[in-house]
């Protein structure tokens, strides 16, 4: 008899059965994957530690989850510095003085400062949608060139349609600044994020292939709790209806050349362009190897939003009014379900960075363990 049954493999049920082991409680860990590290599995290809499920860069300003992720892997000094492609003019990502020189001509930030509030005057009043809060936040040109076409891609929706806290959080600087997160600890696991989750597993059996919602009588006989990482609509079988998700569909190719796009990530903003960006995977690793030497070839990923449908991996939660009431029905239900503790991006119904999953983790290990 295990003490907890952990569904999912991922960085939540990784960092919760190292807790619950390290408290000295009995673990097994399952997921339906042929392998661990749910969305941040790394495999390596020609020496190339390829993000399998999409670019993970670890950022964070919280001192003890930078302390913890350093005891499972040490970490490069990756820092996320995008480009905007737009019809072929190149953008700095996130809006600086690169951007609005290359946008306007201005050199001065009190320049570009005037320029952006001149083109702000058209919102008038609490901005009502994301285009009305990207308007107030950096004007019409860099709205229409950089945002939009991007944005209405990634999200399937018109930017009027979507609601505006969506792009709060967009980065403007008046400083010659292209660090995109601007946290304090930022990087990359030398050796890629399978190996930092194999670390975290050290010693635990884990189970993979394994279906929980398929065989839950099963498995739920195996242990005192149980902890679920999955879709929280699917644990319910779908009975107030589904949640809805943005999916993400990948298209990835060895190259044999040393260099395709001399950046890890270069975004297209266009809305002609079917993909939303181009990942060359070589360069979170500086285009080297473990070893130093320079790699040879090269690997792309071209990544496609879409519309998420039974079968595909859900990626990020449709946070709009409806999907939150339904939501919060099925966290009503959840809260009734005594044995099982509900965590992560898909058990939560919430967009979680990496940072916060392994804080939310870290909490909810906490408060069990105690």
């Amino acid at each position: 008899m295990y003490d907890y049954l952990i569904v999912g493999a991922g960085l939540y049920g990784a960092v919760f059965a190292r807790e619950a082991v390290n408290a000295g409680k009995k673990v097994l860990v399952i997921d339906k994957r042929p392998n661990i590290a749910g969305n941040v599995y790394t495999e390596d290809v020609e020496g190339i530690k390829v993000h399998v499920y999409g670019a993970h860069i670890f950022h964070t300003n919280n001192k003890e989850v930078w302390d913890y992720v350093n005891r499972y892997a040490t970490f490069n000094r990756f820092t996320n510095s995008p480009v905007a492609n737009y019809k072929g003019e190149l953008f700095s990502l996130p809006f600086n003085m690169y951007t609005f020189n290359r946008m306007w001509g201005v050199v001065t930030p009190e320049e570009a400062e005037a320029k952006i509030a001149e083109q702000r005057k058209e919102i008038s009043g609490e901005p009502q949608n994301l285009e009305e809060q990207a308007i107030s936040l950096v004007g019409r040109d860099i709205f229409e060139k950089l945002v939009k076409g991007y944005t209405e891609k990634q999200w399937g929706r018109d930017c009027k349609d979507l609601p505006a806290f969506i792009i709060r959080r967009l980065p403007v600087r008046l400083t010659f600044d292209n660090n995109y997160f601007n946290a304090l600890y930022q990087g990359i696991p030398t050796e890629g994020y399978t190996r930092l989750v194999e670390r975290l597993l050290d010693g635990i059996e884990v189970r993979l292939n394994c279906d929980y919602l398929e065989n839950r009588e099963t498995l739920d006989a195996l242990a005192e709790r149980v902890v679920y990482t999955g879709p929280i609509d699917a644990f319910f079988g779908f009975r107030l209806g589904t949640l809805e998700y943005r999916s993400v569909r990948f298209e990835t190719e060895l190259l044999d050349q040393p260099n395709f796009q001399g950046n890890a990530a270069v975004n297209y903003t266009d809305r002609e362009t079917p993909w939303t960006r181009i990942i060359e995977h070589k360069w979170f690793t500086f285009g080297k190897d473990e070893n130093g030497n320079d790699l040879p070839k090269t690997v792309i990923s071209r990544e496609y939003s879409a519309e998420w449908k039974p079968g595909d991996e859900p990626y990020y939660p449709v946070n709009d009014g409806k999907n939150g009431a339904l939501y919060q029905q099925y966290r009503a239900l959840a809260e009734k379900e005594e044995k099982v503790v509900f965590g992560g991006r898909l058990g939560e119904y919430k967009y979680y960075d990496m940072d916060q999953v392994i804080a939310a983790a870290l909490g909810r290990a906490r408060e069990e363990l105690r």
